[in-house]
């Protein structure tokens, strides 16, 4: 017979799955601390996962709870999934998601190479391990593609495109003008266009998970009490 893991109980349901009108604030620090998600979404019972660059809101004029923006092409496979099933799962986390050099590593078309650092790297790379390693939350939620055109599509890729402005103002994808050539037209669609769709996901409940394997869960409802006692 199989051992049962001490954590099997919150792994397996959401029997002590507790209802808050506010996300828990680890959830909300690791949402404004990341910068990339994994959607998965599923129609036909065929599942998707897509690495997706996205903006966190608590609220919004189009919204009173918090919300999730990405932007896709409206012929991707998520974009058709959503459409057909609306369920989705976001999983975003703050752990180091890199791997750390090992002995003999093989590397990319080459032999086993033992790798030496030094102990100033090594200390580093452990206290950056110890401090950023921290929970992995998932989130289910509802998501629908704003309506084409209309206000709220704007508003959310304003806000996307200003949440993904990195190094002197510089954004991640910017906008080509109708002026740019086809050559250079392939980043500037990512986030406005009209070969752009804005996925706007309503958050259901979430799932945090820590680096120990202790499991909470949490469901958003407006009639639930504040996350902490807030006002």
């Amino acid at each position: 017979m199989d051992k049962i893991p001490l954590n099997y109980e919150a792994s397996e349901g959401d029997t002590h799955k507790r209802q808050t009108s506010t996300l828990p604030t680890e959830v909300v620090q690791c949402l404004e601390n990341a910068r990339f998600l994994h959607l998965a979404t599923c129609t036909d019972n065929v599942p998707n996962v897509s690495l997706m660059n996205y903006t966190y809101l608590p609220s919004s004029p189009y919204s009173d709870s918090p919300v999730i923006i990405m932007t896709t092409n409206p012929a991707s496979r998520k974009t058709t999934n959503i459409i057909a099933n609306p369920n989705v799962s976001l999983l975003v986390h703050d752990w180091v998601s890199h791997r750390p050099p090992t002995q003999g590593r093989r590397m990319s078309g080459g032999s086993p190479t033992p790798e030496t650092r030094s102990s100033l790297a090594t200390l580093l790379l452990n206290l950056n391990t110890s401090a950023v390693s921290s929970i992995s939350a998932t989130i289910g939620g509802a998501a629908r593609i704003a309506p084409i055109g209309s206000e709220e599509e704007k508003f959310y890729v304003a806000q996307h495109l200003e949440n993904n402005t990195f190094e002197e103002g510089t954004p991640l994808f910017q906008p080509v003008s109708n002026t740019d050539s086809r050559e250079n037209d392939q980043s500037g669609h990512f986030v406005a266009g009209e070969e752009v769709r804005v996925i706007v996901v309503d958050i259901r409940n979430v799932r945090i998970s820590d680096w120990k394997g202790t499991v909470r869960d949490w469901e958003l409802t407006t009639d639930a009490p504040l996350l902490n006692g807030g006002a």
